[in-house]
């Protein structure tokens, strides 16, 4: 140990050496120095463990000397040597950083060792704890966190100086909980006590809780409060620390994202998991108190696909967020407007008193939504078909509402668009039903319950029979046939039309070529399939189409397509492409149903067609001249453009004579022979063969 001894007194530093020199098992270096300046410059050419100061010195005195010292060198403890025997002295000195106080004249060698090493080790540890605290505050200084420590068994606390930048508060020198408690929100307090009192008590590790607190600027922020908890021996808390953390920023981009996930990104209107929410809330609500009766409105824009067709999907969107605009300004205060996807919109109406209040507040709708729109330069008007399903009765989830509303919105579509329907248990019924025969449908063609039945098509000048068009039939396990009218709008809905339109194309071409190839009396046979509009939608249509020809060897010539003028208008360009492609390899073409769509002319000219085939509905009218005057229209228009000419729904021998005296060539109906299966249509073919000539039918 290298040891300093400033002492003016060459007999006390003699008498001090020789006792230091006795420690025994211990190597001790001792330089003397006999002022207080000649020991501080020894001080600053090397290092010592320890100074043992004398306070009278030629140069100084009293604890003069220790200031010096401690001034110069500040690491160094200082063990101080006296002949006062003063306690008060001793006790100034030891606070002002002596490390021991020795009374020359009590002096041994016992005591020197062990004040020497009691100094040492409390200097080791003084440099620690200002290590410690110089760390300590260099964090709370740099931290962004408020700092707080809270002496619970002396309820003291202390707040960083961040901790009152944070909050935008002064430090009056003065803080105490109430400091902090008194400014937390009103409905946060009671939460953030519990929480503190949980970890208090021992049954939290730590302490997290979020909540809200008033600035200096009088404004509410989010925090983070974190801490932990002293504990005695016996567990029991006696000071809790922590950070206080401000959130601002992270609620607000909560709220934000909260918002965006239940709110519709175009219009702002709730979403349907919001919608969906609320509607649960007030189904609760109802079955505590069942006189709280509320509806349920489901809306569908009319001919919306019209308006994003003709004018553009941005359009469409300007619609969109007008129509929730006059909506929203339109409910009362309670209620919710949400926009469920598309052109679907959804309204919680609270406070209904019964059916007639609901149906009302319908009619209000259809009026707000009959005004005028106008996006950018262009004026439109738009309607909308609404369906209303009542609070009460057996409802156990919001979902089972909103389907019922849903199911009687397309009820009153399919009627009479811009018209309201009330759901009804009917109405369930039938959904139910049509969801079965939905999920029956699908798995048909599995279970070989689908099958191609075909009605012969007959020149009329000679009564030969020329073709057949291909229909098909369902015939069901347990309800019997099925007529198309039934099952082919759901194939289309529930997205099946296209795998049956395939199926029936490769049977009808399969049986054909079958029938061509039995006897040359039929070589010429065409058969006739009806092509949803669904199936042009469907990749390589026309290509499809031709390896189906390949596969079966059926010439193009002999397949005809059916195809409606709606057909043509819901996929105009692509379709017209499919199609030119398909008559370039020879297959032929027919427009069905002509005079009950559009009857555009300009259809016409945009694609070839082979034949018109008149609607059933102008040959079975009981108004013969009038019938017989667009008969004849239909069919001099077909004629000026080349075009052949089929009549459907012939039922009775008068009406073949009239199509004969108007020079219609063919026809189809029951007259001649009602739809029937390939076996049956075999044998028709052969009877016919045996009676008179290839496909030959007797004049009736």
């Amino acid at each position: 140990m290298r040891i300093l001894l400033i002492e003016d007194d060459d007999l006390e530093a003699e008498l001090i050496g020789r006792e230091l020199a006795t420690i025994p098992g211990s190597r001790i270096d001792v330089d003397h120095a006999t002022s207080l300046r000649s020991g501080i410059a020894q001080l600053a050419k090397r290092p010592y463990d320890v100074v043992l100061l004398d306070l009278s010195l030629p140069d100084g005195s009293g604890l003069g000397n220790l200031h010096y010292l401690n001034a110069s060198a500040p690491n160094v403890p200082v063990v101080i040597l006296t002949n006062l025997d003063n306690e008060e002295t001793a006790l100034a000195s030891l606070a002002d950083g002596a490390q021991d106080y020795l009374i020359k004249r009590h002096i041994t060698a016992e005591l020197l060792r062990r004040a020497l090493r009691y100094a040492v080790a409390r200097q080791d540890a003084d440099a620690s704890l200002r290590a410690s605290q110089e760390r300590y505050t260099l964090a709370v200084a740099g931290a962004r966190d408020g700092v707080w420590d809270w002496n619970l068994a002396r309820s003291e606390i202390y707040f960083s100086p961040r901790w009152f930048e944070l909050l935008q508060l002064h430090d009056d020198g003065r803080p105490t909980a109430a400091t902090w408690f008194d400014r937390v929100h009103d409905d946060d307090l009671a939460p953030l006590k519990q929480a503190l009192d949980l970890h208090l008590s021992g049954e939290t590790q730590y302490l997290e809780h979020e909540f809200r607190i008033r600035n200096g600027a009088n404004q509410f922020v989010w925090v983070l409060c974190r801490g932990v908890a002293v504990r005695i021996a016996g567990g029991d808390a006696t000071r809790i620390a922590g950070s206080l953390t401000d959130i601002s920023d992270r609620k607000l981009a909560e709220a934000r994202l909260r918002h965006e996930l239940l709110h519709d990104t175009l219009t702002g209107l709730p979403n349907r998991t919001l919608f969906l929410d609320r509607l649960e809330f007030a189904l609760n609500q109802q079955r505590r108190e069942p006189s709280r009766a509320f509806a349920v409105l489901f809306l569908d824009l009319d001919r919306f696909k019209t308006v994003n067709d003709s004018l553009g999907h941005s359009a469409g969107d300007e619609l969109l967020v007008e129509v929730a605009r006059r909506l929203r300004m339109f409910v009362r205060p309670g209620d919710t407007v949400a926009r469920l996807g598309g052109d679907e919109f959804a309204i919680l109406a609270s406070r209904i008193i019964d059916l007639a209040d609901a149906t009302r507040l319908a009619d209000r709708i259809h009026s707000v939504l009959s005004l005028k729109f106008v996006l950018g330069q262009k004026d439109l008007y738009t309607s909308a078909s609404i369906g209303i399903a009542l609070s009460g009765g057996t409802y156990e989830s919001p979902g089972d509402l909103l389907r019922d509303a849903d199911t009687a919105m397309y009820r009153t579509k399919g009627t009479r668009r811009g018209s309201s329907a009330v759901f009804t248990r009917v109405m369930h019924d039938t959904a139910l039903d049509r969801l079965e025969l939905e999920t029956d449908l699908r798995s048909a063609l599995s279970r070989r319950e689908l099958m191609v039945y075909y009605q012969p098509i007959i020149a009329l000048e000679h009564m030969q029979l020329v073709g057949f068009e291909a229909l098909l039939r369902w015939r069901h396990r347990d309800r019997g046939i099925i007529g198309p009218d039934t099952f082919i709008p759901l194939a289309e809905k529930c997205g099946v039309i296209a795998s049956l339109s395939w199926w029936v194309t490769e049977e009808a071409c399969r049986q054909i070529c079958e029938w061509r190839n039995s006897d040359p009396a039929f070589a010429n046979l065409s058969v006739s399939v009806n092509v949803s509009s669904r199936l042009f939608a469907e990749p390589n249509f026309a290509a499809r189409t031709v390896a189906i020809l390949e596969k079966t060897g059926l010439r193009a010539d002999a397949l005809h397509l059916e195809i409606t003028e709606n057909a043509l208008l819901e996929h105009e360009a692509a379709t017209i492409r499919e199609l030119a492609q398909l008559r370039e390899s020879g297959v032929k073409f027919h427009l069905d149903d002509f005079g009950t769509g559009y009857s555009s002319l300009s259809n016409l000219n945009r694609f070839e067609y082979d034949t018109l085939k008149i609607d059933r509905s102008f040959v079975a009218t009981s108004d013969a001249m009038r019938s017989g005057r667009i008969i004849d229209a239909i069919i001099s228009l077909a004629r000026a453009l080349g075009m052949g000419v089929i009549a459907e729904g012939v039922e009775t021998g008068a009406q073949i004579q009239k199509l004969r005296h108007l020079n219609c060539h063919l026809a189809q109906g029951f007259v001649f022979s009602e739809p029937v299966p390939a076996a049956s249509a075999s044998a028709l073919l052969q009877r016919r063969r045996a009676r008179g000539g290839p496909g030959y039918l007797p004049d009736r």
